[in-house]
């Protein structure tokens, strides 16, 4: 399997049942930290995500100069990130984001 792209998780994509579901696979991944980000809550309306996560609010990252998100760096495949795009909800965008370790990897944040 070819894992071409890197993906930041702060939140349920971080949880194996979640990934089971959405990718076919436990994925791998280590620790980082999204930088001049911080965390809020969101109500999520979408009732399959909630199904799946379990949780009616998720965290979602929102632009914060000099705070930071704590996560996971996952490595997938181009398919399985347009996979994980069909998960998140509207609410949320797709960027490439800094980080400490000084990769760029695709993170969701507040639209």
């Amino acid at each position: 399997m070819s894992t071409d792209e890197l993906l930041f998780s702060y939140a349920t994509l971080q949880d194996s049942q979640v990934q089971l579901q959405t990718f076919g696979r436990k994925l791998q991944g280590y620790q980082d930290r999204l930088l001049d980000y911080q965390l809020q809550q969101i109500k999520i309306e979408d009732d399959f995500v909630v199904a799946l996560s379990g949780k009616t609010y998720h965290p979602i990252a929102v632009p914060s100069i000099g705070k930071f998100v704590d996560g996971t760096v996952f490595e997938i495949t181009l398919a399985e990130l347009t996979q994980s795009d069909q998960y998140e909800v509207c609410t949320y965008k797709r960027i490439k984001g800094e980080f400490q370790s000084g990769i760029k990897a695709w993170v969701y944040v507040k639209s």
